[in-house]
């Protein structure tokens, strides 16, 4: 029975962001698994959507012994610190050459993320797979499964033998992903040949419009699935990261065939409606006042309007604390709103203390922070069941929650921060999104395979934070790539 070694090493790396990653912020967990080694790896991802989970299950019923060495994840934020990178490192070297020394190890899978920066390294990913193939030498495969928001680079490309992208954004095809990669790394353990074609593309997809539920990427990414036939092996599209300040940063193509021609042929193709497309990677971004105010027109109806506070989104690197449309939505009146996730650990524990019914005389949030006399109406452990698509199997633990209420404006309260892509984060609060007329929520699209459905209408707010949605308005350094216009 053939080995194959799998690890999980996930982080999308802000550079705008001020907020350093830490060794703390690996070991804790959050929506995903906290830091695990070993065999335990296996009980921590199973059944979750995530690519690993996907990978091990399709390893054991393609009847490979998996070997697990290392999950480590944390929420996106800023550069990782050199000594936490180097930490996971040696974690997964000690574990990779122990499995070696038990026995032969024939192949390895790894779940990276592709947009995870360090402060000594822009590529952490190719460093991490120009270490592995060191470790492994040159005839073992080794394939990855990397994010749709993954910022390719040659170094990735030539250390790996084969990658492989999600498909959406929602991202509800994370463990879909991570069978699709053991797929071809099956192919590589029977003697198979890839052959690869690799495009880099000159412009950058600001977030909100990298979605795949709506034009154009919704068709591209259908384009590439279908051009996945014959000796067309996979054909993956990475709208890329924007915020990562990277040489690599941005969209790219990766297609791997049975001939250099077919995968250099199938991928320019692509390529060239990509291109095409290059003006529709733009939609309307609404500011604070106008959203509240259009949204204001519409209650009373029974309809519920979303307001998708993208730019403190924590899922891109934002703190998710930001409190100025909480401040405004007050100052506007506006009635039957609702807010989540705000994190602010300190009002968390102040309302538990306080208790159900307790009110607190305090401004809540950072930045432009939302003071009032907040009752609290509920509170929670944090720790509960995930339920919507993107988060599906995993157990989150946000530490303290609460649901505050003032002035007809509802805000729900975590310890930890996470970006508001699943209803159950509403629920575990006894909040019922639907019932809400205006809905802010702290995502970019993640929000939208849970939430989509009980809204009538979506504005994508850009207010506070550091997941920057115009582009325009960040300083590059080192990208040469353009905002697409």
């Amino acid at each position: 029975m053939q080995r194959i070694a799998v690890a999980g090493i996930q982080h999308e790396t802000n550079t705008f962001s001020s907020m350093p990653t830490t060794m703390a912020h690996f070991i804790e967990a959050d929506a995903w698994p906290g830091l695990t080694q070993g065999e335990a790896v296996l009980a921590a991802v199973a059944g979750a959507n995530l690519p690993l989970a996907g990978a091990v299950a399709a390893l054991e019923a393609g009847g490979l012994h998996v070997l697990p060495l290392l999950w480590a994840s944390a929420n996106p934020s800023g550069r990782v610190e050199d000594a936490a990178f180097e930490a996971l490192w040696a974690m997964f070297e000690s574990a990779l050459l122990a499995a070696r020394q038990a026995g032969p190890v024939d192949g390895v899978y790894l779940d990276l993320h592709g947009a995870l920066v360090t402060e000594r390294y822009d590529d952490g990913d190719g460093e991490w797979l120009r270490r592995t193939r060191a470790l492994m030498g040159e005839q073992i495969p080794i394939v990855a499964s990397l994010d749709f928001h993954a910022n390719l680079s040659p170094l990735m490309v030539n250390s790996a033998s084969a990658l492989v992208g999600y498909r959406s954004y929602p991202h509800v095809d994370m463990a879909e992903t991570g069978a699709r990669a053991v797929g071809l790394l099956q192919r590589l353990l029977a003697g198979e040949a890839l052959y690869l074609a690799f495009v880099q593309l000159p412009f950058l997809i600001s977030m909100p419009w990298q979605c795949s539920l709506i034009e154009p990427v919704a068709r591209l990414m259908y384009a590439a699935e279908q051009a996945e036939t014959g000796d067309i092996l996979s054909v993956s599209f990475f709208p890329g990261f924007p915020l990562a300040d990277v040489a690599d940063g941005g969209p790219s193509i990766l297609a791997y065939a049975k001939n250099t021609c077919l995968a250099e042929t199938t991928a320019q193709a692509l390529a060239q409606k990509v291109l095409a497309a290059e003006p529709e990677f733009a939609g309307r971004l609404w500011q604070v006042d106008e959203a509240l105010s259009y949204a204001k027109q519409y209650t009373g109806q029974g309809k519920t309007i979303i307001l998708a506070d993208t730019c403190d989104n924590a899922g891109g690197g934002a703190g998710s604390d930001a409190a100025g449309i909480i401040s405004d939505g007050l100052k506007m009146g506006m009635p039957a709103m609702m807010v989540g996730i705000l994190c602010d650990p300190a009002t968390a524990q102040a309302a538990h203390d306080a208790g159900v019914g307790g009110v607190l005389l305090r401004e809540i949030g950072q930045g432009r922070k939302a003071r009032g006399e907040w009752r609290v109406i509920s509170l929670g452990t944090g720790q509960f069941a995930a339920t919507g698509p993107f988060y599906a199997g995993c157990q989150m633990d946000l530490g303290p929650m609460a649901c505050l209420q003032y002035q007809g404006v509802t805000v729900l309260v975590s310890s930890r921060k996470q970006q508001a892509a699943d209803q159950a984060m509403f629920r575990h609060l006894g909040a019922e999104p639907g019932e809400a007329e205006v809905l802010v929520l702290k995502s970019s699209v993640h929000f939208r395979a849970d939430f989509g459905a009980i809204a009538s209408e979506i504005l994508v707010v850009e207010a506070e934070g550091d997941h920057v949605a115009d582009l325009s308005r960040l300083q590059y350094r080192v990208c040469k790539r353009r905002p697409a216009s």
